[in-house]
């Protein structure tokens, strides 16, 4: 209690003391963190949802070859590769709610295309046009959703947070691209194209009347540092997740290949063990990452990933390439998180929107390469080959961020880079 003393009769009058609000754990917290990046969820949704349907649409309905059916649906990561510095650098300057919603009406503008190309369906070209136009404007709005609401989330929860609200962000953008792509194929069976178009419309309105109301945080101020010192301060760490999210390409590509080449049965199977351990090693330890540190559970990740990466490439039975692909995805889903959190707090905070956008950037581009640099080396060395190549390629990611653990502090990147 305070005490405050009136001028006229020195009478103490006993004030309350400012109650602290508690410290957020436990259920309290992740809820917090779920209600903003539920908003990821939304846009992650509007992609999974044309996911299995479009190619499908403009090979057999528009009667285009597979090669436009594949590229309508790079365009969009494309786009999201493209756009997501800038992505970062406005959440920096404008907060994240209105980049949260600003890519949330990328992606209500993408199903709008969709709505117009079907309405456009006797002129095939046109249409075709529309689809490309709003597949890349779905990639922007992805990235302006993504980047704006991990930002929004650690503003609400505070940056000690930081890795729980990426981790939680992972989780929903995996069950986002597992709900939708099934809920498309009903959709586009209900109604055609014009109600696949609909419902994404639908979803992202949805998410827009959710987040208007709701509380923003303010942006921090100061002078923002350029493109080039923030690249400076995360390129190591980007690095290291760029080598690593190899071992998560192959299996995402090539394990129905490989169980095809092994004569087995189950490549499906393996890849819904992969996601159960991608999602289940995020929830079982929220705080490992708070506890330990990034860079050491970083490496403890690329540890198991590379146990489970080796044991894919020489398995002689199906039971030893599932628990391969079990340990890759548990390895594998820590890793971003873990060092997302030591390359956002390489830089000041009014530059953490432009450091994690940087950052993610280099998964983007692993993950555009991979597939074909893994076909090549498939193509010269058999299936088996291109699982042991990615598990050298997570060593060296072991080793890299051995090295910036070892190294003094006037070494790192962020000191480097700041002179």
């Amino acid at each position: 209690m305070i005490e405050k003393k009136t001028c006229c009769k020195n009478a103490v009058i006993l004030m309350p003391e400012p109650v602290a609000e508690p410290a957020l754990n436990g259920l309290r917290l992740n809820l917090r963190i779920v209600s903003i990046v539920m908003f990821n969820f939304a846009s992650y949704l509007t992609i999974g949802l044309p996911l299995a349907v479009l190619p499908g649409y403009v090979h057999d309905a528009m009667g285009f070859s597979a090669f436009w059916a594949g590229l309508i649906i790079s365009l969009q990561y494309f786009a999201t590769l493209l756009s997501r510095p800038h992505a970062g650098r406005y959440a920096d300057v404008l907060g994240p709610k209105k980049i949260v919603v600003f890519g949330l009406c990328g992606c209500f503008l993408s199903g709008f295309g969709y709505l117009l190309a079907d309405i456009a369906s006797a002129w095939p070209m046109i249409s075709l046009l529309l689809l490309g136009l709003g597949r890349v404007i779905l990639g922007i709005g992805q990235s302006f959703a993504g980047t704006g609401s991990t930002l929004w989330g650690v503003g609400v929860v505070g940056s000690l947070h930081i890795g729980r609200v990426i981790s939680w962000n992972g989780i929903v953008t995996y069950g986002a691209m597992a709900m939708g792509a099934p809920l498309g194929v009903l959709c586009y069976a209900w109604g055609g194209l014009q109600g696949l178009a609909l419902t994404v419309m639908g979803v992202a309105l949805f998410a827009i009347l959710l987040a208007l109301p709701r509380p923003s945080v303010k942006a921090n101020k100061g002078k923002p540092l350029p493109f080039r010192a923030v690249l400076g301060r995360v390129w190591l760490y980007g690095m290291a997740l760029a080598l690593a999210s190899a071992g998560f390409g192959v299996i995402a590509t090539f394990i129905t290949l490989f169980y095809d080449a092994k004569g087995w049965d189950g490549a499906a199977f393996a890849l819904t063990l992969f996601s159960v351990a991608f999602v289940g090693t995020r929830l079982l330890f929220p705080n490992g990452i708070n506890r330990l540190g990034g860079l050491n559970v970083a490496m403890i990740c690329f540890g198991v990933e590379i146990i489970g990466l080796l044991l894919v490439g020489t398995a002689a039975m199906p039971w030893m390439a599932k628990i391969g692909v079990l340990l890759t995805g548990m390895g594998f889903s820590l890793v971003f998180p873990a060092l997302g959190v030591v390359a956002v707090k390489a830089v000041p905070p009014q530059n953490q929107g432009a450091a994690l956008a940087t950052y993610t950037v280099f998964m983007d581009m692993s993950l555009g390469v991979t597939g074909p640099l893994a076909g090549l080396v498939m193509t010269w060395a058999g299936v088996p080959v291109i699982y042991l190549a990615a598990a050298g390629l997570v060593t060296m990611a072991l080793l890299l961020t051995w090295r910036l653990k070892k190294r003094p502090p006037s070494a790192l990147p962020e000191a480097a880079s700041s002179s």
